[in-house]
């Protein structure tokens, strides 16, 4: 990258600490907290890191120590997670991953991790709950004449990265558009107790500045490069995942016939990430809906196609997630895009004064949900963490409507999505109002535990019903069944028949 012009940094403080990636990372000692930018794969460094790898893997090979603490976003790429995680480089990781290899590395204790809500991380970071954070690695797209910080393809934690770690290394892609300038609304909340009311009202409303700010003077490191964001490639929609956004939409229409949704103009949508979310938007450009606004975590292809369409006038989120397809699109018709699209940081996008004022309808997909409405969406079995919380929690526990999305069984069968008892619990019962698989939906609210049961068990896939009914009637037809009935010798015996067997049938 070094034969790549400076042009986007127009302010000579930062010129004149213009270095390689190489150099950038020798500055970062071992054991040293470092937050990241980046989210959901968007507005990654993506040439610092491989570095850092490498130092790790020749200071490894001479038998010296060499690991870092790494804060994000969300998760990161495949040349941040994923070459940290192979070079053994990270003793801790928060708050959300996706890697495989760091999965790994986390799911054999080789790395310690903390599963977070990712509105709250960077409140704790601020406050000081993991120490001092010694570097921020933060991908732009510019410095302007005046020393402003233009953000790439997602904000995350930046702006509280960049005020409160000792030093800044800066990686300034010239790879993103320029006309990326302007569709961020960067602010900060501070700390307790001196936070201020958020002022959106409405989608459309804009608190900050489109510019992220650093003192000069910790910017030990500006690094060039002309890097692409990690773009998630989804498989066409399957008849399970179009039958879950139908049911979706078909949920949302009761919702509207009885009064509970307004007719005229849909609540705020928030979506998550992957073939099921996407499934669910295309249900609602099916249904013929028009002018939808979207407060969410991440844009992703089917809510920039129904940009495009109309049927969405307004999406908020933290960060762009598209596949290569669509991030061409977004590239040649930026322009329009940066009208109907504003990028906040995380603590705002999943803010949940915000999302509760605003009504949001929370739709978050989910591993397993148990007959009373517990979910689990992080641990597979119970132990191994396949990614984390992420922003499902702030959205479920603060939105006007919650909902989960899954298909009724996993592994080609072996596993039902709907069990007797998770095998572990993010969001609990209290936090949950609806789950929609292939089958239908279950409508929990307003329902005692038992009423749960009976609506859960219809949504189960066929081949697991039986055995869910027989399950719950067992357990209520004990001496003191109580008010949630369960066989305590049964309850995960489910998923301790997989682990011995590798089906939950029996």
């Amino acid at each position: 990258m070094d034969n790549i012009k400076p042009t986007r940094v127009k302010n000579t403080q930062f010129i004149n600490k213009i270095m390689s990636a190489k150099q950038a990372a020798e500055l970062i000692p071992h054991n040293a907290l470092v937050g990241f930018s980046g989210f959901v794969g968007s507005g990654c460094p993506l040439v610092v890191p491989v570095e850092i790898a490498n130092r790790a893997k020749e200071l490894h090979a001479k038998g010296e120590e060499y690991q870092i603490k790494a804060l994000s976003g969300a998760s990161t790429d495949l040349n941040l997670d994923g070459v940290l995680a192979e070079a053994d480089a990270v003793s801790f990781r928060s708050p959300f991953i996706t890697d495989r290899t760091m999965r790994g590395n986390i799911n054999t204790n080789k790395t310690q991790y903390l599963d977070m809500h990712l509105s709250t991380l960077a409140q704790q970071v601020e406050a000081g709950f993991f120490g001092k954070l010694d570097f921020a690695v933060i991908e732009i797209i510019g410095v302007t004449e005046d020393g402003k910080l233009i953000p790439s393809t997602s904000i995350g934690n930046n702006q509280v990265w960049l005020n409160v770690a000792d030093k800044v290394i800066l990686e300034v892609n010239h790879f993103q558009p320029e006309q990326l300038e302007g569709v961020h609304d960067v602010a900060t909340l501070g700390k307790p107790p001196y936070r201020v009311p958020l002022e959106i009202k409405d989608v459309r409303d804009r608190i900050g500045t489109p510019y992220m700010t650093v003192d000069p003077d910790k910017v030990v490191a500006v690094v060039i490069t002309e890097t692409t964001d990690r773009v998630n490639k989804f498989t066409p929609l399957d008849d399970i995942s179009k039958a879950i956004g139908d049911n979706v939409v078909q949920f949302i229409k009761q919702e509207e016939a009885a009064g509970r949704l307004p007719k005229d103009k849909l609540l705020p949508l928030q979506s998550g990430i992957g073939n099921v979310a996407n499934a669910v938007l295309s249900g609602l450009k099916r249904a013929g809906y028009k002018d939808l606004v979207c407060y969410s975590e991440v844009i992703q292809d089917g809510l920039l196609e129904l940009l495009k369409d109309g049927v969405v006038e307004m999406a908020s989120a933290a960060s762009l997630s598209l596949t290569p397809e669509a991030s061409a699109e977004f590239r040649e018709n930026v322009d329009f895009y940066r009208e109907h699209i504003v990028l906040r940081p995380q603590e705002i996008s999943n803010s949940p004064e915000v999302i509760r004022r605003l009504g949001v309808i929370a739709m978050n997909g989910m591993l397993e949900a148990d007959i009373y409405g517990n979910v689990n969406s992080t641990n597979v079995m119970g132990t191994q963490m396949m990614n984390g919380i992420g922003g499902s929690g702030d959205f479920a526990r603060n939105g006007h409507l919650s909902i989960f999305l899954t298909p009724s069984t996993a592994k080609d069968g072996a596993i039902s999505s709907i069990v007797p008892f998770v095998s572990h619990v993010d969001h609990t019962e209290h936090d949950t109002m609806v789950i929609v698989t292939e089958y239908g939906f279950a409508d929990l609210r307003g329902k005692s535990p038992k009423q749960r049961a009976a609506e859960m068990i219809k949504i189960a896939h066929p081949d697991y019903r039986e055995m869910l009914q027989d399950y719950f009637d067992r357990a209520c037809s004990q001496p003191k069944a109580g008010q949630t009935p369960h066989l305590l010798s049964e309850a995960l015996s489910w998923h301790d028949r997989f682990n011995k067997t590798g089906t939950m049938k029996k």
